[in-house]
């Protein structure tokens, strides 16, 4: 489906000039809504908005959700927040124990207490994470499964995360959206799986080391795709706390990544390394080796992925070669 009619006329944006925020950006200005971007730029790129910087429904503030008077100047007339900014690295958690109750907890509280004494904006959707799932006995896994035993301090982040703002909406009237996202790649990214793979092989086209064994597996969605179901969610969600999962209804694992983004990058005779990983081939301390959302909920909204995941990986090595020349 394209994207839905919009009830809101301003629009937050929190990381609105990175990866998943700036596609986000793209949709809302392409339909006419007045778009406000809180971007500190720690991961995001001025380049990912740049088309639409001089246009007069587009404002965009260099701040910090840290900082709660760069909220209060952003939040502005807006209608709803679209709440994006976070750490975007599941890994970093292992090494720096702060950054995810910073930028995640820390960061969200600040945004919900904005909400509390704004007159206008009382509507939030956020970007959570399969991640809050742990390792889940059911696959595909249901918006309504549990308990939850999130396996890294990322996740267990967005699980804070996803409590407060139901608190906040309960006690304070909001009405909140939480779309727990799949891995989510395409343009505009600057990490993850096949970017990495990428940066590796233009360093050594001969030889790609991969952390793990190569038989995780997991569900990959397009951005375009995401973007579109983040509105869809906003929109026709009911409750006054809406959680749906987003992803593909496939999986993928990382030998066949692996593959793919050598035929993208026509390359031959390139010798595979398997790094053996940790816990029994995880690529790192708290990756989730499996992965696979239930999306049948959103589904009976309208919205279905165009592509499945082999195809989004593909889609996406084309990206990333183009645009890491």
């Amino acid at each position: 489906m394209d994207n839905p009619k919009i009830s809101f006329n301003h629009a937050l944006i929190t990381g609105g000039a990175g990866f998943i925020g700036s596609h986000l950006v793209d949709n809302l200005m392409e339909i006419g809504v007045n778009v406000t971007v809180l971007d500190n730029l720690s991961a995001g790129k001025l380049d990912n908005i740049s088309r639409w910087l001089n246009n007069s429904r587009f404002k965009f503030i260099m701040g910090d959700t840290l900082n709660p008077s760069d909220i209060k100047k952003s939040m502005g007339t807006c209608d709803v927040v679209f709440h994006l900014a976070a750490n975007p690295d599941v890994k970093i958690g292992a090494f720096n124990t702060r950054i995810d109750y910073e930028q995640n907890i820390l960061a969200t509280y600040n945004l919900l207490e904005a909400m509390k004494e704004s007159e206008h904006c009382k509507s939030i959707v956020f970007t959570s994470t399969s991640t809050v799932y742990g390792e889940a006995k059911k696959m595909p896994t249901p918006e309504d499964y549990g308990p939850l035993k999130p396996i890294s301090l990322y996740g267990a982040s967005k699980l804070a995360c996803e409590a407060l703002i139901s608190g906040y909406s309960h006690l304070f009237g909001f009405k909140s959206v939480i779309c727990r996202l799949a891995n989510i790649v395409g343009s505009r990214s600057g990490h993850g799986v096949i970017y990495d793979f990428i940066k590796k092989l233009r360093s050594n086209p001969k030889i790609l080391e991969v952390l793990g064994d190569g038989t995780q597996r997991k569900s990959y969605l397009y951005v375009k795709d995401c973007a579109e179901a983040i509105l869809v969610a906003s929109e026709m969600a009911k409750e006054q706390v809406e959680i749906y999962n987003i992803g593909s209804e496939d999986t993928v694992n990382v030998a066949t990544i692996a593959r793919i983004v050598i035929e993208e990058m026509g390359l031959s005779d390139v010798e595979i390394k398997y790094a053996g990983g940790v816990d029994g081939g995880r690529g790192w301390k708290g990756d989730v080796k499996e992965m696979l959302l239930d999306i049948s909920k959103i589904k009976m909204l309208g919205w279905k992925p165009k592509l499945n995941s082999a195809e989004a990986v593909r889609q996406t090595a084309k990206d990333i070669i183009l645009e890491i020349r």
